[in-house]
């Protein structure tokens, strides 16, 4: 599968993703708000993108990065979001997910390990033949959040530092 045409998916979800898009969760607002115009070290994020049979809340194609903001409503589909993910990383996509709380209360936190990841799997994420796709990570929903919240130029600093 060539890295122009992938993802594909099925056409029946661009109207869901739509409607997903205009009823989004407090965090996901958030957040869309610091990755979206490739605020995150340059790279695009699209958000309620449809991939396969299944819709992510956000994806990075050139990182095959899909991001999950899990709230309650993700309480009792537990098995479902790991068959989902599952069957999503054998394309070589890696998950990172965060919880609604963490998003909608600090997502400065949640960009900074975002960035963290992207530099620690850079060099994965490049896709090349020789290479096997990048292993998903799975974060655990109760991380400690940091104290601060930081500006996107400090970091941009702290990055670049």
């Amino acid at each position: 599968m060539s890295p122009e045409n992938f993802p594909t998916y099925r056409k029946d979800l661009i109207q869901k993703a739509r409607k997903l898009r205009k009823n989004s969760t407090p965090g996901e607002i958030e957040l869309w708000k610091l990755v979206k115009n490739k605020q995150v070290l340059g790279y695009q994020f699209r958000r309620q993108r449809p991939i396969k049979n299944y819709i992510v809340d956000f994806y990075c194609k050139e990182l095959r990065l899909a991001i999950e903001i899990d709230g309650s409503s993700h309480n009792y589909k537990v098995e479902y979001d790991q068959k989902r993910q599952e069957k999503l990383e054998k394309l070589g996509i890696t998950f990172l997910r965060f919880s609604e709380e963490d998003t909608k209360k600090n997502p400065d936190y949640v960009v900074m390990e975002i960035e963290k990841w992207i530099i620690a799997n850079k060099e994965k994420t490049t896709p090349s033949p020789q290479s096997p796709p990048a292993e998903g990570k799975l974060f655990n929903k109760s991380r400690n959040l940091i104290n601060e919240s930081s500006s996107l130029r400090e970091r941009k600093q702290r990055i670049e530092s």
